[in-house]
């Protein structure tokens, strides 16, 4: 793994941890008013953070990548508490801060590291290359068997 790798590895890793440990504090402890209970807690601002913890502490691409998608859950959680709940505005901003670093180490990540290991997705052209050229060889095909088939009869 290159050093490059290396540091958005390390970015994801620190922000993913860092933003799970943050939303604990921030509504086990510095939340004085409990207006949600433990359960809704736990399962809607900690359970979505564990399910690709495990995969991202080990190094795993595809976990880096759909952990993108969980982490913009936290992002728009912060854009609207700054706007609906001014008073939490620095606690959001952390959060914000915690989120934006997490997705850009992640999607990084799991780009450089899925070229580095060679399952990163082939270019869109390529793609419509070899498809064409396929389909041509089926359609070419095709074309030689109607011939013969005309020749039997």
């Amino acid at each position: 793994m290159s050093e490059k790798v290396k540091r958005y590895r390390y970015l994801a890793l620190i922000c993913h941890i860092g933003l799970l440990a943050w939303m604990a504090l921030w509504y086990l402890v510095l939340e004085t008013s409990m207006d949600y209970s433990l359960i809704f807690i736990f399962l809607v601002y900690l359970l979505p953070l564990l399910l690709p913890l495990w995969g991202v502490i080990k190094a795993k691409p595809y976990t880096h990548a759909w952990a993108c998608f969980i982490v913009l859950l936290y992002f728009l959680h912060g854009i609207t508490v700054i706007y609906a709940e001014p008073q939490y505005w620095l606690y959001a901003s952390i959060e914000l801060l915690l989120a934006s670093g997490m997705f850009i180490g992640c999607s990084v990540f799991a780009r450089l590291r899925g070229q580095e290991l060679g399952t990163s997705l082939p270019k869109l052209s390529k793609v419509m290359e070899d498809e064409k050229a396929y389909f041509e060889k089926q359609h070419h095909k095709r074309k030689q068997s109607d011939a013969n088939n005309e020749d039997a009869k």
